[in-house]
């Protein structure tokens, strides 16, 4: 989950949720720039790291293109919080005409074969829709959530997600017998594989510089067989309306004689493909953290 900003309390959540179950879709779209150009303001420090990796995406980036650009980011990230307080409230119609697929039926034939199925997304685009969208089709959907301070907040956050129809995994030394159980169960599980929270994972070149990528997609896929899927899930220009692209499946397969070895092996083909998903949209990318090593601030963390 996206970090939330300090200053808005769990009850700032709750109120907001409830004004945007209650608006129209128009006019709650109609929020998005205005909340985006004031947490811009407020948030120089996003805005320098949002920057900074939208010019790792595209390094002829500068000037008033960038300024556009790190403003949609926070437009789009807005929006990704004004869909996610309605989508409890939308009616299963609603949601699946807002909903373009390209390349989910690969994953339902992948579910067939009883291994589960392991989608890797970036922090970008409006996934929670997506979630929703596949619980609606009838599928088992588990996700992984990072803690959030207070607990009040993630507990009502677990809640939101629950209520879309998603098992809510949090982050921590359980989360992996919960999620290699989902699997075992053919669950799809959804994980944000672009931001490494621990700084444990492999070493990868990820858009053209060294940072690590969590493990977690590799190791799960080695030791249970699911296939990993690339995905994203992107606005688009009409209001309530996505496009999930799923890219072809990257089958995990021993070849090393350490399994550390075929984890890196994995890890850094799937960096690769996260690039791909990034480029198509750079300003729908959500990571207002660092990422890299080179980042400010990014040894403080965890």
């Amino acid at each position: 989950m996206p970090d939330i900003p300090d200053a808005v309390t769990t009850n700032g959540y709750k109120l907001a949720a409830l004004a945007a179950r209650f608006t129209p879709g128009v006019l709650a779209a109609g929020f998005a720039a205005p909340l985006g150009a004031g947490a811009n303001f407020w948030s120089p420090d996003r805005r320098e790291m949002i920057e900074r990796h939208l010019k790792r995406v595209d390094p002829t980036l500068r000037g008033l293109r960038l300024r556009r650009m790190s403003q949609d980011a926070f437009d789009f990230y807005a929006r990704y919080w004004i869909e996610s307080f309605r989508l409890p409230t939308m009616s299963k119609r609603t949601v699946d005409r807002g909903f373009t697929d390209d390349g989910y039926p690969q994953i339902v034939e992948a579910l067939q074969e009883g291994n589960g199925a392991i989608l890797a997304l970036p922090h970008l685009g409006g996934w929670e829709w997506a979630g929703r969208w596949i619980a609606d089709q009838g599928h088992e959907i588990t996700v992984v959530v990072e803690h959030l301070d207070p607990p009040e907040l993630f507990d009502w956050f677990v809640d939101l997600r629950s209520k879309l129809g998603m098992h809510v995994v949090p982050l921590g030394p359980k989360a992996g017998g919960a999620v290699l159980a989902a699997l075992r169960d053919n669950h799809i599980v959804c994980l944000l594989s672009d931001r490494d929270i621990q700084q444990s994972g492999p070493e990868v070149e990820f858009f053209g510089e060294t940072t690590t990528l969590p493990a977690g997609p590799a190791t799960l896929a080695l030791r249970t067989g699911a296939p990993i899927f690339p995905t994203a899930v992107y606005f688009t220009d009409r209001v309530d309306a996505h496009l999930g692209w799923v890219r072809a499946p990257i089958r995990a397969e021993r070849r090393e004689k350490r399994l550390r070895d075929d984890v890196n092996r994995i890890t850094q083909e799937l960096a690769s493909e996260l690039e791909v998903l990034i480029r198509r949209a750079p300003s729908q990318w959500h990571l207002f953290q660092p990422n890299w090593p080179s980042d400010p601030g990014y040894s403080t963390q965890q």
